[in-house]
Order: structure tokens, then sequence, then C-alpha cells
């Protein structure tokens, strides 16, 4: 508003001086100036014995302003004149006189007449000024306009409170917005914010707010949620290295305090040890991937790779591992070779964790199947899936967390709770995507999906 009237007020003026201006040699003047001139100059006339003259600084005046003067007396007849035109009469009528204070601009000029008396004698005088200037005389009721002048001052002190009362109320209703919307502020940042209706002016500003303290909660649980996460991972993950550090370090004293053992014993012990040492060194392997992959240091060389027969190849190294050897497990695959840029031993990590987890946390008797096939993008589909006992939308959720552990971990805990995370991290990296499907019961699908297709 008071940017909308300074503006108004600056057209206002502008256009004031625009109509009722002109440019005389000393600057920029009303237009009423000339007649202003015209009047004073008098005080630059003097009667010398019924002869007129003219001071030396009224004459210098007009030189200036670049003006002419011609004097008349009383019948009519020019007595002075200084700088006058040549197309100019040197004597007049009364009538011409009377007619010549509403002449227009004419000939170069517009004329102002006045009179200068003394001594009982009496001299017109005529000042031609090289403007165009306007003369209208306005009409109007007297008596009416005086009646209405009280009326008119009283109705100007009326807006003019009534703007006053204005500005002050208004005031008071901004202000309390701007109240609301400081305590606002301040009551997200103390976590105590409670909630504006989104309506009126400042319904804007209001969402904002809502929306903010909205996301800033979130925030929080999320942080909150993670934080908790982590401090029962880090216990999980502290007792899950305790484990095979107790029989590493039974069976080690078993070995220095006994004499007597026989071969045999021996290397059943030495195979205890080394079975334990090197879950733990998986352990602590997953944990240095984790933290690499997260800061981007992990070594990356990617590089082509025929994709059917490295999967192919992977599946058959897992059935022949001991340990899963009466797992069922099955490979498809819907196209018969394509070509991709890996990084092969990332990737086939990715890939291990995610058949080996369907193998490890579900019953013995339940088939596993790894296909691959092509969408409509031309993109690669990689599905990993089971059916197990599934999953529900939480553990869903939570699953490619750094810090989760499933629900089923207390039955088989030797996983570190990193794999999923570490397989999700490998596949952002080689610019692809992984999304789970899974229900209670029915078993669960991964769809590895990567961007890329080189047939």
């Amino acid at each position: 508003m008071s940017a909308l009237l300074l503006i108004a007020v600056v057209i206002a003026i502008g256009m004031f001086y625009y109509i009722f201006g002109i440019t005389e040699p000393e600057g920029l003047s009303l237009a009423s100036w000339p007649d202003r001139f015209t009047d004073n100059f008098s005080v630059w006339m003097e009667n010398d014995s019924g002869n007129v003259k003219i001071e030396e600084v009224g004459l210098k005046r007009l030189d200036e302003y670049r003006l002419w003067l011609q004097v008349i007396d009383e019948t009519g007849q020019e007595v002075f004149c200084h700088n006058k035109p040549e197309n100019y009469p040197i004597k007049y009528s009364a009538s011409e006189l009377i007619s010549l204070h509403t002449s227009a601009y004419e000939q170069g000029n517009t004329i102002f007449v006045n009179s200068y008396e003394d001594s009982g004698e009496t001299w017109s005088y005529l000042i031609g000024f090289p403007y165009a200037i306007g003369k209208h005389m306005l009409y109007y009721n007297g008596e009416n306009v005086g009646r209405l002048s009280p009326l008119f001052r009283t109705g100007i002190f009326f807006i003019l409170c009534s703007i006053l009362l204005f500005v002050i109320c208004y005031g008071f209703w901004l202000t309390r917005h701007l109240g609301k919307i400081s305590k606002g502020i301040g009551d997200v940042s103390m976590r105590s914010y409670i909630s504006l209706p989104e309506k009126g002016v400042f319904g804007e500003i209001y969402g904002a707010l809502n929306k903010m303290d909205a996301k800033i909660c979130h925030s929080d649980k999320v942080q909150q949620d993670t934080e908790r996460i982590r401090r029962e991972w880090i216990s999980n993950i502290t007792h899950d290295l305790k484990t095979p550090l107790s029989p590493i370090k039974g069976y080690a004293e078993l070995l220095m305090d006994s004499l007597t053992l026989d071969s045999q014993t021996i290397q059943e012990y030495g195979g205890i040890i080394l079975k334990n040492v090197n879950h733990t060194e998986k352990m602590i392997n997953d944990l240095k991937l984790t933290y690499q992959l997260d800061s981007g240091a992990v070594p990356y060389h990617p590089q082509t790779v025929r994709l059917v027969r490295f999967l192919k190849e992977l599946v058959i190294d897992i059935v022949n591992d001991p340990a899963f050897a009466n797992c069922s497990i099955e490979f498809e695959s819907n196209i018969q070779e394509c070509e991709v840029c890996l990084d092969i031993d990332l990737f086939r990590r990715a890939v291990n964790n995610l058949i080996i987890n369907a193998l490890t946390h579900n019953p013995p008797e339940t088939k596993v199947t790894i296909s691959i096939d092509t969408d409509w993008k031309k993109r690669i589909l990689i599905c990993i899936s089971d059916n197990g006992i599934g999953m529900s939308d939480k553990e869903q959720s939570e699953l490619f967390n750094r810090y989760y552990r499933g629900t089923n971990m207390k039955e088989k805990p030797e996983g570190s709770g990193l794999g999923l995370a570490i397989a999700k991290q490998i596949i952002t990296l080689h610019n692809g995507n992984i999304a789970v499907k899974s229900k209670r019961g029915e078993g669960t699908r991964f769809t590895i999906v990567l961007p890329f297709l080189d047939q």
C-alpha cells in the first residue's frame, strides 16, 4: 500500500508539472509564472514628469528571459517598447487591449497585459512570453461554493481520520498475524508447534509452516528410529562377534593345555577354529565394505560381461557348495545372452547375498528361482524369488536399512545384518535399482533392474 501510494503521488506530481509547468531560464516553474511576473513588473516602472521610465534591472530581466515589453498610454498609443517584434502594432483600441487578456499563443508569443498608475496617470503595458500558455477562466456560483466550503473541509478531515484509523487497524491486524508467524517459527524450532488454520491472506504462509513442521517431525522420527535401530544393531553385531570368538578361544585353550590330543582331535578343533575365524572375518569385511560404499571409496572396475553365463556360473557355484547341497535352486532365462558392464566381484557379492539370504532364512524345502528377462524399456530384469515364509510390510520397508535385522534372525543369528544393505548399495553403484515384493506365507521376490542393455 505504501509503495502504491508513493507511486500515485509521484505520478500525480509529474502529471501536475507536465500540464501546469513551463521551463524558463532559471528552471521549471508553474505556468502561472508569466502572469505573476507581469503583475510584479510595475515595481521597475516610474513616472518621470509624465513619461514612463523602466529601471535598468527590469530591462535586464526582460533580456534574461527573452521577453519583450510594450507600454501604452491612455489613448492606446505606444510610448515605450523593448525587444518588441516588428509585426505587433504601435496603437491599440480599448477592445483590443481587453481581448489581449484572453488571447492565446500566436506568432510565437503569449501576451500578458497589466497597468501601472502613478500621480493620477495610467499606462498599460504588454509583455510577450515565448511560451504556449493556455488562458482559461473558471466561473462558479460563489454563494453555493461558500456554503459547501465548510462541508468540503469536514469531508477532507473525515477522510483523513478514516485513512488514519484504517492504517492503525491494519497495523494492529498485520502485527497480530506476523506475531503468530513469528511464534510459529519459534514453536517449530522448539518442537512445540500447533498447526494453524490455512485460511485468510496468510493462509499460504500458515500452510508452509504446517508443512515444514510435519517434515521436521517426520525427520525427527526417522532420526530417532535410525538411532534406535543403530544402537540395536551395534548391540547385535557386538554379540555376533563375541559368538565366534568364544569357541575360538575355548578350543585354542584346549589345544594349549592338552598335550595328549591325537591328530584327529587336533584337526577337528582346528577346523572349528578356522570356521569361526572365517565367520568373524566375513562380518568385518561386511562392515568395511558398507562404509566404503557409503563414502565412495570402494574400488570399482567395470568390464563387459555376458550376463546370462555370469549368473548361471554363480548359481552353479552355490549349488556345488556343500552347505546348500540339499536346497532347491532353479535358473531361468528368457533371453539368449546379453552383454552388460559390471564390476564382477561387487555384482557377484550383491546377487550372492540375495540368493544366500533366501536360502538361509527360509525352511529347507523352500524353492529359490533366479530368472532373467527384459521389459518394454529394454532394461534387464533379474528376479530372485522364493516360496518361503515371506515378510510383513514393516519388514519390507526396513529391509535395506543398514542397521536392520529381520525378525527371524534369532533363529539364524550368523548374519551381520548388512547383506541386503550392501546388495542395494552395489546395485545403485551400477546405476540400477532393486525392489522387493513379499507377503506372509507366500514368499518373497527381489527384482534387480539394470537401465542399460547391449545386445
